[in-house]
């Protein structure tokens, strides 16, 4: 089985777009997606209903739980805080329904997918560092768990001590335990605008990244018409 691990579309159609055919291409049988379909960009419904569409497991990330309520918990910042208010205006009844009732946590098959991090994950703490990751392999039962929330890609490993890594490809030794971030379809921050993802294939035991360009051009367009902000435009072309 060969799996797409998707992460933080943010409403990025094109992005989207792009790395499902790219996953199709290098015959994944199977998609997981690690929440934040939405927030930032300006195709939250689209968004939806291609990820529903693929019929994936999936969990819930904190702008999927925010665009859900009927106003915000006053966790985001002001620019955060404008894109998630009109990702509410511009999504169904039944798109925040199903985006409500996301599971913060799953295991799929022998791996755990989280949006953020296993010890607490609907306060959505990040994981950048060593010391953070520690904290979820406390709770991670299976030796391979998925994750996404700081948009940008890395792999933690426990032996006898946690370990920090670039993915590339990362094979899945036994006896050991990996906390991977995938990066983000739809808003990477690592300093690299092409859209971000893993192939993690299960029977060969190797987590590949794969990083892919789209139609920049058309993603910053829609979010200029639509009138969100700005900057959320100019981000996408730096990777920030």
């Amino acid at each position: 089985m060969r799996f797409a691990i998707i992460s933080d579309v943010h409403a990025n159609l094109e992005a989207l777009e792009a790395v499902t055919a790219d996953a199709q291409d290098n015959k994944c049988t199977h998609f997981v997606c690690l929440g934040d379909v939405v927030g930032y960009n300006a195709n939250p419904h689209e968004c939806v209903d291609r990820v529903r569409g693929l019929d994936c497991p999936i969990v819930k990330g904190n702008h999927d739980e925010q665009a859900s309520l009927v106003e915000s918990s006053r966790d985001f910042n002001e620019m955060a805080e404008a894109a998630i208010q009109w990702t509410r205006d511009n999504l169904t009844t039944d798109d925040k329904g199903w985006l409500r009732n996301l599971e913060l946590q799953r295991d799929v098959g022998d791996f755990t997918i989280v949006h953020a991090t296993l010890d607490m994950p609907g306060q959505w703490g990040y994981v950048f560092n060593n010391l953070d990751a520690a904290a979820s392999f406390a709770h991670q039962q299976r030796s391979v768990c998925f994750f996404g929330h700081t948009h940008v890609p890395m792999a933690f490993i426990r032996d006898d001590v946690v370990q920090r890594q670039l993915i590339d490809k990362l094979r899945i030794d036994p006896g050991k335990k990996y906390f991977i971030n995938v990066g983000s379809v739809g808003q990477p921050r690592d300093g690299d605008w092409r859209s971000a993802y893993c192939i993690y294939d299960v029977d060969g035991h190797i987590v590949e990244q794969r990083r892919l360009k789209y139609d920049l051009a058309t993603a910053q367009k829609k979010i200029i018409d639509a009138g969100l902000p700005r900057l959320l435009a100019e981000r996408l072309a730096v990777g920030r």
